[in-house]
C-alpha cells in the first residue's frame, strides 16, 4: 500500500476549487496541503472537497490574505495554529494523522514571502520573514519507534544553488538571498528535517515548483524556483518511494504560480 501527500499553494482556494477538484479526481493523494487559501474559515469550501472523498478537513484561514488548509481521506487530530512574530497571520496548521506504520505530526506552512527589497531595516516584510524563519526552529523533527514528522508547505525560499534558474543573479533578489538560504538550511539541519525533494536527486539538478506570472511564456523562458517543500524525520526516509512536481499544473487554466508537489510511501 502507498500512503501520498501532496502541497500546492493554491493562490485562492475558491477562485481555483475547479483546478483543485481536478487535481484530486486526477492524482487522489490521500492528504492535501494547501496554502495561500485567502479564505476566512466561515467561507471554506467544504463541500466540493467532501463530494471528492476528504471527509477530515482541518483550516486556518483569514480574509484575502495567507491561510492554510489540510484535508485528508484519513482522520485529522489537529494539534496547533501558532502564531510567529506576535502577528496574527493563518500561516501554520499542525495535525495528527496514521500513515506509514506511525502516528505523524505533519506540519503545513505558508512562510511569508518578504517584498521585494532583501534589507531588514527598510523592508519591515523581509524583517518579517527573518524572524518567522528564526522562531521556526522550534519546529523539530520529533520522531520515535511509533511516531515521525513530517513539514511541508510554501517556504517562500528556494535554498540551493540549482533549486534558482540562475544563482548568480538572484543572490539579491528575495527567496534566494545569503541570509534567507542559510537561514532555512540552519532550521533544517537544526531541527533534524531530512529534506525528501532532494533525497534521490542530485544537488546538481535543476528543480522548480514556481514560476512568475510575470513571465510571457512561463515554459519557454523556464525561469523557475523551488520554493515548495516536503521534510521528514529520519525515520519516514525509509519509506519514501517517490517525489513528483507537477510541472504541468502551471499550464492549467487560470493556474496558481506554483505546482503541487507529491510525495509518494509505502504505508
Amino acid at each position: 500500500m502507498t500512503f501520498t501527500l501532496a502541497t500546492w499553494n493554491i493562490n485562492s482556494v475558491r477562485l481555483r476549487m475547479p483546478l483543485v477538484e481536478r487535481f484530486l479526481r486526477s492524482y487522489q493523494p490521500d492528504v492535501l496541503c494547501l496554502q495561500e487559501t485567502k479564505c476566512p474559515d466561515d467561507l471554506f469550501p467544504f463541500e466540493p472537497l467532501r463530494a471528492a472523498g476528504y471527509e477530515h478537513i482541518a483550516i486556518h484561514g483569514q480574509k484575502g490574505y495567507h491561510g492554510v488548509a489540510t484535508i485528508s481521506r484519513r482522520p485529522l487530530e489537529i494539534v496547533e495554529k501558532r502564531r510567529f512574530c506576535e502577528i496574527d497571520d493563518t500561516r501554520h496548521l499542525s495535525v495528527k494523522l496514521n500513515a506509514a506504520g506511525k502516528t505523524v505530526l505533519l506540519h503545513n506552512f505558508y512562510v511569508p514571502a518578504g517584498g521585494d527589497e532583501p534589507d531588514p531595516e527598510i523592508n519591515p516584510k523581509f524583517k518579517h520573514k527573518l524572524g518567522f524563519i528564526d522562531e521556526m526552529n522550534g519546529v523539530r523533527a520529533g520522531f520515535d519507534g511509533e511516531s515521525a514528522s513530517i513539514l511541508v508547505g510554501d517556504l517562500n525560499i528556494a535554498p540551493l544553488e540549482h533549486d534558482v534558474w540562475s544563482h548568480k543573479q538572484l543572490l539579491n533578489v528575495v527567496s534566494h538571498t545569503p541570509i534567507e538560504t542559510a537561514g532555512l538550511e540552519a532550521m533544517r539541519t537544526g531541527g533534524g528535517w531530512a529534506d525528501l525533494m532532494r533525497h534521490d536527486v542530485p544537488y546538481e539538478q535543476k528543480l522548480y515548483t514556481w514560476w512568475s506570472y510575470r513571465a510571457q511564456d512561463w515554459a519557454a523562458s523556464d525561469r523557475g524556483r523551488r520554493l515548495d517543500h516536503i521534510w521528514s524525520s529520519p525515520n519516514m526516509i525509509g519509506n519514501l518511494a517517490e517525489i513528483e512536481i507537477l510541472r504541468e499544473a502551471r499550464g492549467w487554466d487560470r493556474p496558481s504560480d506554483h505546482v503541487p508537489v507529491i510525495m509518494r510511501m509505502t504505508d
